[in-house]
């Protein structure tokens, strides 16, 4: 056994100008106790997983590992649409891992401490909200939508105060990187061209190098964080999920979902559907939330403007067309995705009315996004109630029509759907639930049975009661940020 436990570290942020961070170590706990570890992806990123399962110290900050350079990252971000510097107020990056085919990868310590970017936070975090992202992280990823990882929640012993006293935690969040809109909006507003274009180029390096050698490197960029932003929303829009919280710090320019404080899946259907208590005026609402990333594109595109044209009439000119064409490349993408979720092929002028008279009649009668569109499979009229109407009944003739005129066999449309919708999402009554027995019960049973069904969403072996809406005095109807 290594000392470094598999892990690989090649620390190229550490290696940027030091305005972008701050060389931080994290701060030991009194009593480090492994809550869950995640094996499976442990086992993915190479790392000795039978030797780190027994070390919470490593995943505390009690111990480091070496070829660690631990550091909190400096960002700004626009949040509820103002402008504020921020920076890791509780999180500590420990470094860039490489994975045995190269591949790299941030791990980050979540709640390991007071940095010089906390404003008089504890830099800590709590037990419920770290096995909250660990749960939706982990199902998103077998959900097949792009996000962070979650590789362990470790109990600290230590008490954190919030409006009561709360058993204290660290998550290990593994990342393709924490590169935000957010790192650009600070680095723009040191007024440092040499910075910018470092940062630039660090960012092509990372995640898009196919374009490090594009005669318009800024630009490239931009186009580049646009395509992959609206794959990931469209994704969102797939599964029924809420962010809750979409500031500029929030938006990862790898095009993974990150930060899973309020966040929360829509059981009954509604574009205005909102959980973050903190979200008042419903601005990360589900329908908001297309919308949402073109004005948080604008923003990055703010901070590109002198590296993209020395005329800064012409850079404005150019980089507006870009964002202008995002509702065009998103609204393609979302109905290519709505098109296989009802095992369309092809395209067909009426294909947009079919599937907007769907999402009205399942808004009308308050119908589960998740089961519509799963029992659907298969091409039965659905066995409810609800699905006996005339407008239900008329829709499904005429979806029966358009399936008679695609270019595949049945067949490969029910694979298509099955493939596209799934049958488990981590509903939000069974979170609290599972995170109420944790957090108050000291019982993980709940969380992890809660696991092992996220993890397999595509298949219909879950039990009846990971499947079906909550009933009324289940239903969640806020979700909360945690820090």
């Amino acid at each position: 056994m290594s000392a470094t436990f598999g892990f690989r570290f090649d620390n190229r942020y550490a290696q940027l100008p030091k305005p972008l961070f701050s060389l931080c170590p994290p701060q030991p706990v009194s009593q480090p106790e492994m809550v869950l570890f995640n094996a499976a992806l442990a086992e993915q990123m190479g790392l000795e997983t039978d030797a780190l399962r027994t070390r919470p110290d490593l995943f505390s900050g009690n111990t480091l590992i070496a070829g660690s350079e631990p550091l909190a990252q400096a960002y700004a971000g626009h949040q509820f649409g103002n402008l504020t510097m921020l920076g890791d107020g509780r999180a500590i990056l420990l470094g860039e891992h490489l994975d045995a085919t190269g591949n790299r990868m941030d791990v980050q310590l979540k709640g390991a401490g007071r940095t010089p970017f906390s404003r008089g936070g504890d830099g800590r975090a709590a037990l419920g909200p770290m096995l909250r992202e660990y749960l939706i992280s982990e199902s998103m990823h077998a959900l097949g939508v792009p996000t962070s990882r979650s590789l362990a929640v470790v109990g600290s012993g230590d008490p954190v105060y919030r409006e009561e006293a709360l058993p204290g935690a660290i998550l290990t969040r593994i990342a393709a990187s924490h590169l935000r809109v957010g790192t650009f909006q600070y680095a723009a507003a040191q007024q440092d061209a040499a910075l910018m274009d470092t940062l630039i180029q660090y960012t092509l390096a990372r995640h898009y190098p196919d374009q490090q050698n594009s005669d318009n490197p800024a630009l490239a960029l931009l186009d580049a964080v646009i395509e992959r932003q609206a794959s990931l929303i469209v994704q969102w829009m797939r599964v029924g999920f809420i962010h809750g919280v979409m500031n500029t710090d929030n938006v990862t320019l790898s095009g993974e979902t990150i930060d899973y404080g309020p966040c929360a899946f829509m059981d009954a259907y509604d574009p205005d559907t909102v959980f973050s208590s903190i979200d008042h005026q419903g601005r990360y609402a589900y329908g908001n939330q297309p919308t949402i990333t073109q004005w948080n594109l604008g923003r990055f595109a703010e901070t590109l403007l002198t590296r993209i044209n020395d005329n800064v009439d012409k850079a404005i000119e150019i980089a507006t067309d870009r964002i202008k064409g995002y509702s065009t490349l998103y609204d393609q993408k979302w109905l290519a995705m709505m098109r296989r979720k009802l095992g369309l092929f092809g395209e067909d002028v009426m294909d947009a009315t079919l599937i907007q008279d769907l999402l009205d009649w399942m808004q009308a009668n308050r119908a589960d996004f998740t089961n519509t569109f799963h029992a659907l499979i298969g091409g039965e009229v659905p066995d409810s109630d609800l699905c006996q109407q005339p407008a239900f009944l008329d829709w499904h003739t005429r979806w029966q029509a358009r399936l008679a005129r695609n270019s595949k066999p049945r067949e490969s449309s029910w694979c298509l759907m099955r493939n596209s919708n799934p049958a488990v999402i981590p509903r939000n009554h069974l979170v609290e639930q599972a995170l109420t027995a944790a957090t108050e019960q000291h019982d993980l049973a709940p969380a992890k049975a809660l696991l092992a069904v996220l993890g397999q969403p595509y298949g219909d072996d879950a039990p009846e009661q990971y499947r079906r809406p909550p009933e009324p005095q289940e239903r969640v109807c806020q979700t909360f940020c945690g820090t």
